[in-house]
Parts: structure tokens; C-alpha cells; sequence
């Protein structure tokens, strides 16, 4: 059996979600970004993964993936055993918080669901993260970031390829923002009616499949169900477009307003060196300091001429064309121009402002040694500390299943017969 953590016994964590506990089932994706934030935020994160075995082969993420898996812990079941299932529930007594992301169905049909969770704990908040939620027509398809970013509208809004394609997208937005930080954002919310709600009665469905998802009274103490589908969170990224579609029944495409492309005070222009800036002059003020600094301030009073677009494209081309990227950064960032530099990855985390806020902080991998990866980035999170991070080979199940409250005997005789690791 995996290793014991060699330091079972950490200080209680700080943060603004220090003690609460978290069980994740997930290894990559969606869940996987959900936990990673609510471990930045002080959240006890356990990884919740199965027992060694030939037949199961859990995807292993790279030692640098998801931030490393820094201030989180890891145990092992054999869920499909009768005393591994009941080790789980017996950590889940102790739990504020289950994520999981199994296909739907899966988790009621291995006896870990919310119901037998809630029945255990009445105060768990269980967050179901899937790409389209539990119910509707497409609930059971296979699918990846690119999926959701293409039914939710987000591919088509794109500017194609000069094929007609779609681009493929520079991050995994639907992972990230529209699954992960959703997810965080519902289960902190469902945090916060736990500890401070009455009597109010909610549904607790995030996916357009509110009517026929569970709901549970959000009374002070009581947890509740979270089912959160991507693909909806895809829809409120793509909001303004959306609810204009519906609204006014605009045909909606890219370039059909500024936001997408329509004006030449929005979009991309290759500098000298073949590097590229961003324009984003959306206000006129800013549209005409930018004119007068590439040398036609004549071009202001067109901005929002639909006629004028190719000219003025045209000129900024011709412009841009004159100075290096780097160049233009010096001459128009900082005279209210809306212009910045497009950056590749090196020179990102070489970037001056990021160094200044701390963006980068030095890790070590008991395995890998030292190495830099993003501190924790946003609003309320911790920045500074060097994490240490947990072996990921070594487990902490034991003493977890102590602290819920197993006697020793019962640990002892589930590690023997192998449903617990």
C-alpha cells in the first residue's frame, strides 16, 4: 500500500476557508480547477482517489498540473466493496464539502451519492460537476473543454481561420471559468446559506435542469445538492451575445459589433518585428489620442463609421508596420490609447507587473526538487509562502479516518483486507 504522509499532522490551514473540508474526487478538469481554487483560499482539500489495483489506471496529471496539488491530502478507497464504501462515508461525516465529476448516475450507483452522504451528514454540500449537468437530451455525451466551448456558442463567435474554421482557443476557458470557477463560486455560496440562512427553500440546481434536480432547505446548518453543468456556465460567458440574440433576434456572428470585431478600434496589428499589439480604443477619447499618436487624427471622427472600417484599418496597418512591438508598448501604454503587447508564455512570467504583484513563487516537489510555478493569484488568496508540496505517492488515509472519528481497530482491519490505501 501507498505510504504513509509523512507529516499527517499539519497545522490547521489559514485563509479565508480555513476549516472547511474538502473531499475531490476529480483528478483533472472542471473539479479539478473547482478544488485547486478552494485550496488557495485556505479550504482542507483530500483527494479522494482508488485503492492500487491492475485493473484501475486513475489519470495522473504532471507533477506541475494543477499547481502541484499544494496544501492538499490524499486518501484511498475501495468503493465498490461494501467496508471501502463505508470508510468513505465514514470520512464524509466529518466533511463540509464533495466534489466529484463521475459521468451522472454513477456516484447513486456506487452508494457515495448525495443522498447517502446527506443522510450521514446533513450538512455536506455536494457539488456534481459535469459537461452538460445531470438531466436533458445530452447529459450521458463524453466531452472536453472544446465541446462545451462549441455548444455554448463561444467557437462561432470566434473570428475563423482564414479556412473558415474555427480557432482552436489559447486556455481551457471552459474548464477553468465556466466549470472550475463556477463550481467555487456555488459551493462558497452554499457555504455562506448553511451557516447563515433561516428558512429560506431553494432550488440548488446550477444547470438549466432546475425542475427535476434535487432541492434541499437551505435552513442554518443544512447543506444542499449542486449540479453544476459547463456548458451552462459556457452560456453566461457568452451572456451579451446570447441575451441580445434573444432579446432582439439579431443575427449574431463574429464582427457584428465591436466587442467582436466590427471596428478597427478593436482587434490586433503586427508591429515591425512581426510581433503583435492589442487595441481596445473603444471609447472615442481613446480612439483619438490613439489616431494622433500613429499620425492621422483625422481617422478620429470615423470610428464607428461601418464605410470607413477598411480605411482605417488600412492606415493602423500601415502604422503599426513602422516600430517593433516593444516600441509602440513604450510610445502608447501609458498615453490612454488602450494598447498593450501580445505576450507568448516566457514573457509573461518575465513581465514586470506580474513580478511586482507576486505572481511567481518557488515550490518544492519532494520528488522533483524546486521549481517556480503561479502563487496563489486572485483577490483574498495568500500570496508569498514557498509551498511545500505533498508527496504523490503517500497518503493520509489512516489519520483522516482516526480524525472522523474511526476507532483504530476498524482502520486497522480495513487497511488488512485492502479497501482503504
Amino acid at each position: 500500500m501507498p505510504a504513509a504522509s509523512s507529516s499527517p499532522h499539519r497545522p490547521g490551514g489559514t485563509g479565508l476557508l480555513a476549516g472547511i473540508t474538502v473531499l475531490d474526487f476529480s483528478t483533472v478538469g472542471p473539479a479539478a480547477r473547482c478544488t485547486h481554487l478552494l485550496a488557495d483560499y485556505g479550504a482542507r482539500v483530500v483527494k479522494v482517489g482508488p485503492v492500487p489495483s491492475a485493473d484501475a489506471s486513475p489519470i495522473e496529471p504532471p507533477f506541475f498540473a494543477y499547481s502541484g496539488h499544494r496544501g492538499m491530502r490524499r486518501v484511498q478507497f475501495d468503493l465498490k466493496d461494501d467496508e471501502g464504501r463505508e470508510a468513505f462515508l465514514s470520512l464524509a461525516t466529518a466533511a463540509d464539502v464533495v466534489v466529484e465529476s463521475f459521468r451522472p448516475g454513477v456516484v447513486d450507483r456506487l452508494g457515495i451519492g448525495y443522498d447517502a452522504v446527506s443522510a450521514r451528514n446533513p450538512a455536506i454540500v455536494y457539488c456534481s460537476t459535469s459537461g452538460y449537468g445531470q438531466d436533458g437530451p445530452h447529459a450521458q455525451w463524453a466531452g472536453h473543454d472544446l465541446d462545451y466551448l462549441a455548444v455554448g456558442g463561444f467557437l462561432a463567435m470566434s473570428t475563423p481561420g482564414p479556412d473558415g474554421a474555427p480557432p482552436l482557443p489559447g486556455a481551457t476557458i471552459a474548464d477553468a471559468a465556466a466549470g472550475g470557477m463556477q463550481a467555487a463560486l456555488a459551493i462558497t455560496a452554499a457555504l455562506a446559506a448553511r451557516n447563515t440562512s433561516t428558512s429560506a427553500s431553494a432550488s440548488t440546481s446550477t444547470s438549466t435542469s432546475a425542475s427535476t434536480s434535487s432541492s434541499a432547505s437551505t435552513s442554518k446548518g443544512r447543506g444542499c445538492y449542486l449540479d453544476v453543468s459547463v456548458a451552462d456556465g459556457v452560456l453566461w460567458l457568452m451572456s451579451l451575445a446570447i441575451d441580445e440574440q434573444l432579446a432582439l433576434g439579431h443575427h449574431i456572428h463574429p464582427g457584428h459589433d465591436v466587442l467582436s470585431g466590427r471596428y478597427a478600434c478593436y482587434g490586433t496589428y503586427r508591429a515591425a518585428d512581426s510581433k503583435w499589439v492589442a487595441v481596445a480604443a473603444i471609447e472615442a477619447k481613446f480612439f483619438a489620442n490613439l489616431c494622433a499618436a500613429l499620425g492621422c487624427p483625422e481617422l478620429a471622427a470615423s470610428q464607428l463609421d461601418d464605410e470607413a472600417q477598411p480605411a482605417i484599418r488600412a492606415a493602423f496597418t500601415t502604422a503599426f508596420a513602422t516600430r517593433t512591438r516593444d516600441q509602440w508598448v513604450e510610445r502608447l501604454a501609458g498615453a490612454d490609447t488602450c494598447v498593450a503587447p501580445v505576450l507568448d508564455v516566457a514573457e509573461v512570467v518575465a513581465d514586470p507587473q506580474f513580478a511586482a504583484s507576486g505572481a511567481v513563487v518557488t515550490a518544492t516537489h519532494p520528488a522533483q526538487g524546486a521549481f517556480s510555478q503561479l502563487a496563489p493569484l486572485l483577490a483574498g488568496m495568500e500570496r508569498g509562502a514557498a509551498p511545500d508540496l505533498p508527496d504523490p505517492v503517500a497518503t493520509d488515509t489512516e489519520h483522516l479516518l482516526k480524525e472522523a472519528g474511526v476507532d483504530g481497530e476498524t482502520v486497522a482491519r480495513w487497511v488488512a483486507k485492502g479497501v482503504v490505501a
